[in-house]
């Protein structure tokens, strides 16, 4: 324990937090890109089946929204759905209790195409194009209206409302 108290770590200038909305819409950026992968996914599929490049492409899209866009998710019902709902604004509230349904809706899909994708990538080729194609097109669908309602209305009346918190709480 004395080793503990007698290291100091040097004085440094302060560094600016992110914002944790920007971090959201950070991911937001990547689901994009990650669906853009998914449609490529299926083009290689098609034309090159299940190469060594295309089963590493299957293992990194089932990783991310495995892994990180669930976290996403879990953020945004934690962080943000929370306190827009406490506002009581009816179409607020309406808006994000769609956005909770898009999840559950997310995950279900997710849970129909994740195997799928585990699957191709460990090198099984049991899978369907055909189931996989509407898989990914429902998946893809859903995630792009999911976004642009969180991007164009739920996400600019949360800021407002951080910024608000954030200005009574600043010392005066």
């Amino acid at each position: 324990m004395d080793a503990l108290q007698t290291r100091v770590r040097p004085e440094r200038p302060a560094v600016p937090l992110i914002d944790p909305m920007t971090a959201l819409d950070l991911t937001h950026r990547e689901v994009l890109v990650q669906i853009g992968r998914l449609q490529e996914l299926l083009a290689r599929i098609e034309n090159d089946g299940a190469d060594a490049q295309t089963r590493a492409l299957a293992a990194e899209i089932e990783a991310f929204f495995s892994g990180h866009a669930r976290k996403h998710h879990e953020d945004e019902e934690e962080q943000v759905f929370p306190l827009l709902l406490a506002q009581g604004d009816a179409e607020l509230v309406q808006q994000v209790k769609r956005l909770q349904q898009d999840h559950g809706w997310l995950e279900e899909d997710w849970l129909e195409l994740g195997p799928q994708l585990a699957g191709l990538a460990a090198g099984y080729s049991g899978y369907d194009v055909d189931l996989l194609r509407h898989g990914v097109a429902v998946f893809a669908d859903l995630y792009l209206e999911h976004i642009s309602l969180e991007e164009g209305l739920v996400f600019p009346a949360a800021r407002k409302l951080l910024g608000a918190r954030r200005a009574a709480a600043a010392p005066a």
